[in-house]
């Protein structure tokens, strides 16, 4: 495994983070855990849950299969960069309660204390929001940070879904404030078929020294061959992944690169992996495997080198928006 600092930080990283959020949804306690010591043996310390997966009435469920993990000993929990997110209603659906969602100061200390029970650990290693709270202002968010950062219950503080300007503003606030690190790692969505991230967000989070973590790098199983699994009768695509099948511009695109990637001999799954890790500013993509086999896949990622003939081939399928400002300017 490689590793890398995130952003400004002491803290190193592997280049690969783990996600969760899978485990309990699609994959159960047992495999899970299976899933995670493979991870933690391949030398993948970055795992990454929230405290809404599980979803509906199983929502915290994926904290509690890690903290069963944790539980298990084996120094899990001291080899873990453990990171979880704040934002989502944890009431039962249909039952929201004022004050039980967002980033209020009440929510975000009931949150954190209800995460690390569920963790069964005493702290959490990078707190993230989970998005923007329009309601509630940054002085009031740091505060409430600056607290939980005292009494030893979080480390660092990362964003996810937030656009440049936010970015800019809660760092902003926080230097203001003093004695706050502020925002040390975002979370967007950004891989091959999507790269707007790189017009505002990814060049805010490098200006302010923050750690980029795309999550949904197959942007939902479109980068991952699916045509090719469609015609061997596997998994059917959803999500983002259908739509852009529906139409047949999009369709064309995503046979262009899975026939681009077969020339060269390379999974396009590991490839859209793999030039994540090309690209400026990025610590390491979310891999959410829900099975082991899933797993060991991103991890040839790790070691495969694109050439500078597939990266511009991948670029002229998959083209991005230009540099900002003159994507949008001129």
């Amino acid at each position: 495994m490689k590793y890398t600092q995130l952003g400004r930080t002491g803290l190193k990283v592997s280049r690969l983070v783990l996600g969760t959020m899978n485990f309990g949804p699609q994959t159960d306690e047992a495999d899970s855990h299976a899933i995670m010591d493979a991870a933690l043996a391949a030398g993948i310390n970055y795992f990454d849950t929230a405290n809404v997966y599980g979803w509906g009435a199983d929502k915290g469920r994926t904290e509690e299969i890690i903290g069963s993990w944790f539980a298990k000993g084996g120094e899990r929990r001291d080899k873990v960069v453990l990171a979880t997110k704040v934002y989502g209603n944890m009431a039962a659906e249909g039952d929201a309660w004022p004050n039980h969602d967002k980033l209020s100061a009440l929510n975000i200390r009931r949150a954190v204390d209800a995460s690390l029970k569920r963790l069964r650990t005493d702290h959490i290693d990078i707190y993230q929001f989970h998005h923007v709270d329009r309601s509630t202002p940054f002085e009031e968010i740091w505060q409430a940070i600056d607290t939980l950062v005292q009494q030893g219950k979080i480390l660092y503080v990362g964003s996810s879904n937030f656009p440049g300007y936010k970015i800019a503003q809660a760092n902003e606030i926080a230097a203001r404030r003093g004695g706050t690190i502020g925002l040390v790692s975002e979370q967007c969505l950004y891989n091959l078929a999507e790269r707007r991230a790189e017009m505002e967000v990814i060049p805010a989070a490098q200006d302010y020294g923050l750690g980029v973590i795309p999550w949904s790098p197959l942007h939902g199983g479109l980068l991952g061959g699916v045509l090719k699994k469609e015609i061997q009768g596997g998994r059917r695509a959803g999500g983002r992944a259908a739509d852009t099948l529906a139409d047949p511009a999009g369709r064309a695109q995503v046979q262009a690169y899975e026939d681009l990637l077969d020339k060269h001999g390379i999974e396009p799954g590991e490839a859209a992996l793999a030039w994540l890790l090309t690209r400026p500013g990025i610590t390491g993509p979310i891999v959410g495997p829900r099975t082991a086999e899933q797993l060991d896949s991103a991890l040839r990622a790790v070691e495969l080198e694109l050439s500078q003939e597939l990266l511009t081939g991948l670029d002229e399928i998959f083209p991005g928006p230009g540099p900002s400002p003159e994507a949008f300017a001129w």
